[in-house]
């Protein structure tokens, strides 16, 4: 992948992030990464005072910083703000924060040497990376803590991982045949202000719910061929009267899943029913609307990795560095917690559902929490129950972290975004989500086992055999840990994306 100084999508950060695709800087962006190195030199050159080149950081913005410090200055401005704490990011989050990072010093407004974007780009190349510990950022001014552990690796301080050892970051450079550089004016600052944490991490996870809006179809068309609903709500015309794009393309989806299904036609003339309950009938509306929330949030990503993030701002055509704000993570909190609300509703609707599977005064002659002897045996009792506790945990996960704010930096910085919090949040919201998913289509397949023999539409019978690829038919009562693990971990696998 060259960077090109244009934005990356998310699938961009994924082949690098996960495919471990190679990076390397375009000839068309070194022009304006040395003609703003220019204009730092000159600076210095004519020895003009201009915060981050050569003051101090924050509240000591006012400090006059000698010539002969400012290697120094920038030294220490990183190893000052490497404390984070917790455990380190995972390495397909570091990566993509690596790369990110790498293409917004690329776009040639930071003033920073090509060979310091060129040591990050290496070190993606050849596996090198930095220990990053997950929490200590306040996401103002940008990701501090976060990206200075990154930064610390490029200077061999601090610790990296390769080929999954933990070791001294010289040494892993070293492992891997690179050098570490020596930070020059304004470099350690460009290296820390910025978004880039928040982004991997929060871009990562809407990657993951967008493939959880999908399940969520499978999922719930599944439920509804147990339950014996009708797809009649997801007929086109339904859509076209309230035309939201999500809830267009979710009605096709299940009425593609629904397609030739036996079930349906076994009392489609007989059924004295008028209606589904909503959890069933209004997938689409509720499914769509989380879809559109992810795409609003994956196009303001997008913006953002092709942004210039740090702090002051190199303009060649005028020589001018001005300071601003652009490290204020505003934009990427609000969309995190705008999805990790959508999501945690999605897992709502989700366990509506297990219920009326599960609840013998919903299930319309499906016996009692699914089990072959009720009474004597609970078969998905508690598997309903595990739901309700992933649905509550998300539920708490979801108030957003964004609307708090805690001034630092003696209250020079006096507003911060919580981003970072918004998008550790989100990813642990995920992590539920792809569990209650797995406990929802367990349920739906031992439903369709009651079903039998008639089969479920097309779709549904292709989820229902991958499903059985790792659960067999609840018989006997069983623990069902196992069948829920072995199946979240075939949807994180991509196992139904194709569905």
């Amino acid at each position: 992948m060259e960077l090109s100084r244009r934005p990356l999508s998310l699938d961009d950060i994924a082949a690098v992030a996960y495919g471990r695709e190679s990076v390397q800087i375009a000839s068309s962006a070194r022009a304006g990464i040395l003609a703003s190195r220019k204009v730092v030199d000159d600076i210095i050159a004519r020895d003009s005072v201009v915060y981050g080149v050569n003051t101090g950081f924050g509240k000591l913005a006012d400090v006059r910083i000698p010539r002969a410090e400012i290697g120094a200055l920038q030294l220490n401005l990183v190893r000052s703000h490497a404390c984070g704490i917790g455990s380190p990011l995972s390495e397909a989050e570091t990566r993509a924060m690596m790369l990110l990072r790498a293409n917004v010093l690329a776009l040639g407004f930071s003033g920073i040497r090509a060979e310091v974007i060129e040591l990050l780009c290496e070190m993606l190349n050849r596996g090198v990376h930095p220990v990053v510990p997950e929490k200590g950022s306040v996401g103002a001014s940008g990701d501090l803590a976060p990206l200075a552990h990154l930064a610390l690796a490029l200077i061999g301080e601090g610790e990296s991982f390769v080929e999954g050892k933990r070791m001294g970051s010289g040494e892993a450079l070293k492992h891997a045949k690179l050098k570490p550089v020596h930070l020059e004016a304004k470099e350690g600052l460009a290296l820390l202000n910025g978004t880039q944490a928040m982004h991997a991490v929060g871009g990562l996870s809407i990657l993951r719910a967008k493939r959880l809006t999908k399940l969520a179809d499978i999922a719930g068309a599944m439920t509804l061929e147990g339950l014996r609903d009708t797809p009649v709500a997801f007929d086109p015309r339904l859509q076209d009267a309230r035309p939201h794009q999500g809830q267009k393309a979710v009605a096709a989806h299940l009425n593609s899943l629904l397609q030739d299904s036996e079930i349906r036609e076994s009392h489609r003339q007989n059924d004295p029913r008028v209606q589904d309950a909503y959890s069933v009938r209004c997938m689409p509306q509720v499914h769509g609307a989380v879809r559109d929330v992810l795409a609003h949030c994956e196009q303001i990503l997008s913006v953002e990795s092709g942004s210039a993030t740090d702090n002051p701002l190199v303009f060649v055509d005028s020589g001018d560095v001005i300071s601003g704000g652009n490290f204020h993570g505003a934009p990427l909190a609000f969309a995190f917690d705008y999805a990790a609300i959508a999501l945690a509703d999605l897992m709502s609707i989700s366990e509506r559902r297990i219920d009326r599977l599960v609840n013998p005064d919903k299930s319309e002659g499906l016996p009692a929490f699914l089990a072959r002897r009720p009474g004597v045996e609970s078969g998905f009792m508690i598997a309903h129950v595990a739901a309700a506790s992933l649905l509550n945990e998300a539920r708490v996960l979801a108030n957003p972290a964004s609307v708090d704010n805690v001034t630092t930096s003696g209250g020079k910085e006096d507003h911060v975004s919580m981003g970072m919090t918004s998008a550790l949040k989100l990813r642990s919201i995920v992590d539920l989500a792809e569990n209650l998913f797995a406990i929802e289509l367990l349920t739906g397949a031992e439903a369709l086992e009651h079903r039998r023999p008639l089969r479920a539409g097309k779709g549904v019978e292709r989820a229902f055999e991958l499903v059985r690829q790792v659960a067999p038919p609840l018989t006997n009562d069983r623990p069902l840990s196992g069948d829920i693990a072995k199946l979240t971990e075939k949807i994180c696998a991509g196992a139904f994306d194709d569905l």
